[in-house]
């Protein structure tokens, strides 16, 4: 079960005293709750391929070196490559079942509409029912553009300027000339732009698009029965399901359950909606008779949103605790840190609490070895979980651990052998904006290249496990070891060479998923069994 965009702070177990969270909680209590889990990456796309695979995203090509850092458009050929394997594909392989219920966010289509190269279907997944792009401001009228906005206005005023000239200048030939780039320019900013809620905000059942555009106010429900149904399908056989849940990425649901019930404003309404169908998806498990043979793991894809907020609504991103920035702010640890709970009645100790270095990457290892396939396989970034969570051993297997941003490696974290440091040195780190800010308020997100960075030489070097907030950087007069953790981060980093493939993620007409005959895309999903 994984939340979109959800803060570590924001959770009851992990400190937070005012969000109402008692099914996560449970889940704590009942089971293995880490408390250093790392994302691969601060933003959905990478954090995703890596989760999905076990391996950087870089491995698989899903790396950006400009402002664009996740996939943008279901029209783009970008995707997890058809030649990646991952855990969902694995246990396919073994027997399982295998389902996911909600948001995607690693491509559909590569040469035309309709190959479904990059589909959850083509990746392990025996069902999909769900968003094959994400949730984003687009698919809600009113709430703004999060795709490339200034460039959006820079077309719009183009055309506006071309229209201006053609009714201004007097010389035919020019005047026909402005007439065509006014036609050109509108349509490269309105088809692509104008139309996202057609283009990206839909949903498929498998491989056809079932609702173009979708309707968001009931997706909750939808989205949390698909997955109570897939359950109850497989109570009798060996099922992996993977619920990506829409929340609670912008625009935030108003759900009139939970709508004002919360003390922290819309954004907690849909915290408070997320633990509640935690708790139905829990209490399915329980009342089948499942949960002392059934593994359920609960984490974020990275850590929340600091600059979602608006003077309407207020706050519309996570709280991330005491841990430096949050998503899409490379390698601060507010970004990355996100929940990791697992529980298996019988098998993990209730109550147990890890708290040395662990990885969402390391999910795919962990469900091989639970399901007892030991078939050769690729390089793995990430460990097997098991003998940590049962208590059979003390220490992780990460000694280190690479922090992205885009295709840039932001920075590098190492727990020596026989220490409880976790030492992080950091190359370079975004610029906020406005100076002094707490993130880039400027852009949104913040940026992994050129003036929005600044380089470190010495790098900043921090000790996590003193200062875990990172506000402290170490200097050589007060740390003895500075110069071997330099030195050992080093060659740790010269030991990662990885070949970088970068993918296509713009726009191409011929590859949008369509409901109907392109570009005329529309249809509604009958929701009468709901």
């Amino acid at each position: 079960m994984m939340v979109d965009d959800l803060g570590i702070g924001d959770v009851g177990c992990y400190g937070n005293d005012t969000i109402r969270t008692p099914n996560i909680d449970r889940l704590a209590s009942e089971g293995v709750k880490l408390t250093q889990h790392i994302a691969a990456a601060p933003l959905c796309t990478p954090s995703r391929a890596a989760f999905m695979t076990g391996r950087y995203a870089l491995r698989s090509g899903l790396g950006s070196t400009g402002r664009v850092q996740v996939l943008l458009f279901l029209g783009g050929s970008g995707g997890l490559p058809p030649s990646e394997t991952t855990f969902a594909k694995r246990l396919q392989q073994q027997g399982y079942t295998t389902s996911l219920v909600g948001k995607w966010h690693l491509g559909v289509n590569c040469e035309h509409r309709g190959d479904h190269c990059h589909h959850p279907n083509q990746h392990g997944f025996s069902y999909f029912y769900g968003l094959p792009f994400t949730l984003f401001n687009d698919c809600v009228p009113g709430q703004g553009s999060e795709i490339l906005a200034d460039l959006q206005h820079a077309l719009q005023n183009l055309t506006m300027l071309l229209g201006v000239g053609l009714f201004t200048l007097v010389r035919v030939i020019l005047s026909v000339a402005l007439f065509f780039l006014s036609i050109l320019a509108t349509a490269v900013w309105y088809m692509p732009f104008k139309l996202l809620p057609t283009w990206n905000c839909i949903i498929m059942r498998n491989q056809e698009v079932i609702e173009q555009p979708m309707t968001v106010e009931t997706l909750p429900q939808r989205l949390l029965g698909e997955a109570q149904n897939f359950i109850k399908r497989n109570v009798d056989n060996p099922f992996l399901l993977f619920f990506s849940l829409a929340h609670v990425h912008t625009p935030l649901f108003k759900t009139p359950a939970f709508a004002g019930k919360s003390r922290h404003g819309r954004y907690g309404d849909n915290l408070e909606e997320v633990d509640w169908m935690i708790g139905k998806i829990t209490e399915t498990v329980d009342s089948l008779g499942l949960a002392n043979n059934t593994l359920m793991y609960f984490t974020s894809d990275h850590g929340g949103h600091l600059e979602g907020a608006d003077s309407i609504i207020g706050q519309k991103g996570g709280w991330n605790g005491i841990y430096k920035g949050g998503k899409a702010m490379g390698g601060w640890e507010g970004g990355i840190r996100v929940p990791g709970i697992f529980r298996w009645p019988g098998r993990l100790a209730a109550g147990r609490v890890v708290d040395e270095p662990t990885s969402l990457m390391d999910l795919y290892p962990t469900l091989k070895y639970l399901a007892k396939d030991t078939q050769p396989d690729r390089q793995s970034d990430g460990y097997n979980l098991m003998p940590l969570l049962e208590g059979k051993v003390e220490r992780s297997e990460h000694e280190f651990m690479f922090h992205y941003c885009g295709i840039y490696l932001n920075a590098v974290r190492w727990h020596p052998p026989g220490s409880d440091s976790v030492f992080k040195v950091h190359f370079f780190t975004p610029n906020f904006t406005p100076p002094g800010a707490g993130g880039c308020y400027d852009t949104k997100v913040c940026l992994c290249h050129g003036e929005h960075v600044t380089h470190h030489s010495p790098p900043l070097l921090y000790d996590l496990f003193h200062d875990p907030s990172e506000s402290r950087p170490l200097k050589p007069d007060t740390e003895p070891r500075y110069a071997e953790i330099l030195e050992q981060t080093a060659k740790a980093v010269e030991r990662h060479r990885i070949t970088l493939t970068n993918k296509q993620i713009l726009w191409r007409p011929l590859l949008q998923p369509c409901c109907g005959t392109f570009p005329f895309c529309g249809c509604k999903e009958d929701t009468t069994h709901i």
